[in-house]
């Protein structure tokens, strides 16, 4: 094994689990954060990011008193305070390094106390901006008249530079007092890797504390991070194998849609055939803050096995699609942040312009949502029915919400095919005991996977077109590709068998197709109006069902 290989098994966490207590040395701020990168790693399950400090052996006391650390919480709240106050820029600098290493040294719970402080007690002053509104909607709006133009013009020039004064006033003062934090970290070596930090710990807190004012404080901030984190100030990257460890082992660590398993894999996924791009900003030098995996294929791809496994790469001047198999974020404190629309639209001009032939754009995605709501609705139905005593048969329910999801065929396959495998009075029962057994046992039935076809396809097809919210499709990966401009392309069987794929999506994935003629075309009319742009065969799927729904 080379040394590059080498580097990457020792240093990559391949499944990164709870926090870790490990030391840093409290250096400057990119010290600081380039530490936390290395020592630090994401509790998953609930995005939760958090880096303590452990002193040096012998320079602490296990047994410290709760005073100790109320000391320590005051001293980073006081750093914090003159870090937002403070206009001697000479000092600054020592100032936001002392606030991020004490920030650093927080337990997630004092963390929390602090960016309550942040939030409640640096936010804007309300009665001055009262204040302001009410001498504004004092003043009386100017009228021009016709006769004595010049005199009247002077007028009302006097009259409009009251307006200018206390709008002026008004901008300044609906400014939050943590704006001044947020800027002069961003100016700041380390800052914005930092803010990120600092933003993925609110948006923690706020999922299990919903605070109004942390919810003001994480809208503020990103806010401004995606003001500097527009295209322009990011760089775009072809990551090859050939790039330094440290940055290979982030693409590792990162990957979130199809794990890389060990270095023959990612070595495959940066070699012939593929393509790997990333966005980089200068403030955090070697990790990408976003990155994109690319297949160069003779067709659009069906299955994962195919992109990840099962042939060889083909010679690239044969390949007809570039096909965009996972997009992974590497900063959970940039979510909400669509870094991936300006990539994916990047990488489309840049694929064209080196390789001509290349005439599709597509994606091989998963569906992350189908299976809670499949199983949510056929749940649903089972209680209604249980409620109301009523066999699911019945087409006499009388409830607003009944709906017997599956055709009379369909169900009827299903219950025949069930036999003997598992028990139920009507054929949604019968489905919602299949779908949830241990170990996804229906996969390995030859004629259950094929009765289970039909209803789970269609039904996915409606999913992914007609169910929404606020206007919008239901699914997250289905939205951000249809508000980056794609069109819902073709619906997979058994697209991704493993166990991740069958628990979200009953392993179906889906293709878009990013037509470059249609794709302002199609984001306008989704962004507007909530069209879902589909191929013919998909709306068929949806539209086959011969019953009226009942709402």
């Amino acid at each position: 094994m080379n040394k590059k290989g080498l580097a990457i098994l020792l240093r990559t966490r391949m499944r990164p689990t709870d926090p870790t207590n490990l030391p840093y040395s409290p250096n400057s701020l990119n010290n600081v954060v380039n530490q936390n990168l290395s020592n630090s790693e994401e509790n998953r399950s609930n995005g939760r990011v958090v880096v303590r400090y452990v002193p040096e052996q012998g320079k602490s006391n296990p047994n410290a008193s709760s005073n100790k650390t109320e000391r320590d919480f005051e001293h980073v709240r006081e750093s914090m305070h003159s870090a937002i106050s403070m206009n001697k820029t000479e000092v600054l600098d020592s100032v936001l390094n002392d606030f991020s290493e004490g920030y650093f040294s927080l337990s997630y719970e004092n963390r929390r106390r602090l960016l309550l402080v942040l939030a409640k007690e640096y936010d804007l002053n309300r009665t001055q901006v009262r204040d302001l509104i009410k001498q504004y909607l004092g003043l009386e709006l100017p009228t021009t008249r016709g006769d004595n133009a010049q005199s009247d013009g002077l007028e009302e020039e006097a009259m409009l530079s009251s307006f200018y004064r206390i709008e002026r006033n008004l901008r300044l003062a609906l400014k939050p007092m943590y704006e001044v934090l947020f800027e002069r970290l961003n100016t700041h070596p380390g800052g914005l890797k930092f803010l990120s930090i600092l933003r993925a710990d609110i948006l923690s807190i706020i999922a299990e504390e919903n605070f109004a004012s942390l919810r003001a404080l994480d809208s503020y901030l990103k806010e401004k991070l995606s003001t500097w984190l527009s295209p322009a100030a990011l760089e775009l990257h072809h990551i090859t194998w050939d790039d330094p460890a440290s940055l290979l082992e982030k693409i590792v660590a990162f990957e979130a849609v199809h794990p890389i398993s060990n270095l023959i894999d990612l070595k495959r996924r940066l070699g012939v055939g593929r393509r790997c791009f990333g966005y980089f900003h200068s403030s955090i030098p070697g990790e990408p803050l976003i990155f994109i995996e690319v297949a160069l294929m003779k067709n659009i791809a069906q299955t994962i096995q195919e992109v990840l496994w099962d042939d060889p790469p083909i010679p690239e001047r044969e390949a007809t699609c570039a096909l965009f198999y996972s997009i992974s974020s590497t900063q959970p404190g940039l979510s909400g942040i669509n870094l991936g629309k300006f990539l994916i639209k990047r990488v489309i001009t840049l694929v064209k312009r080196d390789m001509p032939h290349i005439s599709a754009f597509a994606t091989l995605s998963p569906i992350p949502g189908y299976m809670q709501w499949l199983l949510s609705k056929l749940a649903s139905q089972l209680k209604l029915a249980e409620g109301e005593e009523r066999a699911f048969s019945s087409a006499d329910s009388g409830s607003t919400f009944w709906e017997n999801i599956l055709e009379h065929e369909e169900e009827s396959e299903l219950m025949e095919a069930s036999s003997g495998v598992v028990a139920g009075n009507n054929g949604m029962e019968v489905m919602f005991k299949l779908l949830t057994s241990t170990n996804y046992e229906w996969t390995n039935s030859t004629k259950l996977l094929s009765v289970l076809k039909t209803p789970i396809m269609r039904l996915c097809a409606r999913y992914l077109l007609q169910e929404k919210k606020r206007g919008k499709a239901l699914d997250s990966v289905a939205n951000f590709h249809l508000q980056n401009g794609a069109m819902v392309e073709r619906i997979n069987w058994m697209a991704d068998r493993s166990e991740k794929g069958l628990r979200q999506s009953g392993g179906i994935m889906v293709n878009y197709v990013y037509r470059v003629e249609s794709i302002e075309e199609y984001s306008h009319s989704y962004f507007s109006t909530g069209q879902i742009h589909a191929s013919s065969d998909l709306r068929h799927l949806v539209e086959q069902k011969a019953e009226p729904e009942r709402q």
